[in-house]
């Protein structure tokens, strides 16, 4: 279900004017019905993440959502795995070198898997500034995954992904999710995470996968 500007108001405790600015002047994404906004949540997800506003539980909550289980994002990213000095001469050779070690099923198609992340980028960029990006399509993946993947990928070399504080891209976190909440789950997670000093330290001196996977269980705990 899509939100109302008053859905979005209450949940990041602003006006209802605050967040027709943020339509108005700072790009939040935004559908027009009957002259009036609706957004979609996993958009909104993403444009906080950028502009590094706190993550409000309430926007991932529906009636399906109360019955599922909580994924974890260190466990999606202990599955998916963690790669070092990925090669690629631009973002879409990058992005193919990072599929690469995405576990899928055998029959897999990775090409067309390909062609649906950089199908997500042409509809707007999924970095979240400061060098990090969160590739992933724009649909959950009829791929029999057992469970929710998140690969990390350090860059060989940084390359340009259209970030808003214009910065290059050289750490990408690749999402691969079985269903709607999961992915909002994972993502509204990674963007908390993402927002911790400690945590980003962390990915900056490109630690070890024990000690990445162990920092994003701390900022998962943390109360």
């Amino acid at each position: 279900m899509e939100l109302t500007t008053a859905d979005v108001a209450r949940l990041f405790r602003v006006s209802a004017g605050t967040v027709a600015r943020w339509v108005q002047e700072e790009n939040l994404p935004a559908s027009e019905v009957d002259s009036q906004y609706r957004f979609n949540r996993e958009e909104l997800l993403e444009w906080a993440t950028i502009h590094k506003l706190a993550i409000p539980a309430a926007i991932l909550q529906s009636a399906s959502a109360a019955q599922a289980p909580e994924p974890s994002v260190a466990d999606a990213l202990a599955y998916g795995g963690v790669a070092y000095e990925v090669c690629g001469a631009d973002r879409g050779e990058s992005l193919q070198a990072a599929l690469e070690g995405l576990p899928l099923p055998d029959d897999a198609d990775r090409e067309a898997l390909l062609g649906l992340f950089l199908a997500r980028e042409r509809m707007g960029t999924t970095a979240v500034g400061d060098g990090v990006a969160i590739p992933h399509p724009r649909c959950p993946l009829v791929l029999g995954l057992p469970q929710s993947a998140v690969r990390l990928c350090f860059l060989a070399q940084p390359h340009d992904f259209g970030a808003p504080d214009g910065k290059p891209v050289d750490t990408l976190f690749l999402m691969a999710c079985r269903t709607v909440h999961e992915h909002l789950k994972l993502l509204a997670r990674l963007a908390t995470a993402l927002r911790s000093e400690a945590f980003r330290q962390v990915l900056a001196r490109r630690a070890g996968p024990a000690e990445i996977i162990a920092a994003l269980r701390r900022e998962e705990t943390a109360p």
